[in-house]
């Protein structure tokens, strides 16, 4: 397929799937049950942190947690008493466990007794999003008695994993449209910073179109693939998101 074939193609797809329909299967479905803004941060982090597996069973346990937070996150994270972190200690999901959890609520409330948004935990440092990540990375682990089990949860370029979950969060967090699913609620991270989310799925259709010729699937995969998609729009690759992922997990192309 030629590029402008394929530019079209990958256009067309993105039309189809980047619609409100799109939300109700999908983790974005969780952030989207607030109209606060901490909340559909902390919501979305959440449900974004949990996304690996079967998107149902994401779904399912990202409202457990948010039901366990009395549907206020934001209220809970920041002025939670000791005794209100009991009603948390049964919840888990896949590996992330009770530990896990307390560590990102603690997080949670120092960093939101000193900004408004998390976008601040993310455009600490850096021009790019690798270098953003990178700086959240080490400052989501800067707290004290941070429990070494619970860092292999926040994903950091400096491994060279793929990032997907937080890339994801960022497109949910910073592309704007008129849509209606992605939120577009960041100003200081542009969408055309964003880095594509890959995983295996994306990876092996984009491998079949020829948009990526790496054969591992990690940081530079994501970069390399990004690139790419940045020929057909430089201002909006990461939209492409909804044609690859589609194409992946719901057509089986």
């Amino acid at each position: 397929m030629d590029k402008e074939k394929l530019k079209k193609f990958l256009d067309e797809k993105v039309d189809q799937y980047n619609q409100p329909f799109f939300i109700k299967d999908d983790p974005i479905s969780v952030p989207h049950l607030f109209s606060k803004q901490q909340d559909i941060e902390i919501a979305g982090f959440f449900a974004a942190v949990f996304a690996w597996g079967n998107r149902t069973t994401i779904i399912q346990k990202s409202k457990e947690l948010v039901q366990f937070m009395e549907m206020q996150p934001y209220e809970f994270c920041l002025h939670h008493q000791p005794k209100d972190l009991q009603r948390l200690l049964t919840f888990k999901h896949r590996t992330f466990n009770t530990t896990d959890l307390l560590y990102f609520v603690e997080f949670f409330k120092y960093h939101y007794s000193k900004h408004e948004s998390l976008e601040a935990a993310f455009t600490r440092n850096g021009n790019t999003v690798g270098d953003m990540l990178i700086s959240f990375h080490h400052y989501f682990f800067s707290l004290e008695d941070v429990p070494a089990r619970t860092r292999k949860h926040v994903s950091t370029p400096e491994k060279n994993s793929t990032c997907k979950r937080l890339n994801m969060f960022l497109r949910w967090m910073v592309r704007s449209d008129d849509r209606g699913v992605d939120f577009g609620i960041w100003e200081k991270i542009r969408p055309s910073q964003l880095i594509c989310p890959i995983d295996l799925h994306v990876a092996r259709v984009a491998r079949r179109l020829n948009l990526l010729q790496r054969k591992q699937t990690d940081w530079q995969a994501g970069l390399e693939l990004t690139q790419h998609l940045r020929e057909f729009d430089d201002k909006d690759p990461a939209k492409y998101d909804f044609a690859l992922f589609a194409l992946g997990a719901v057509e089986r192309f």
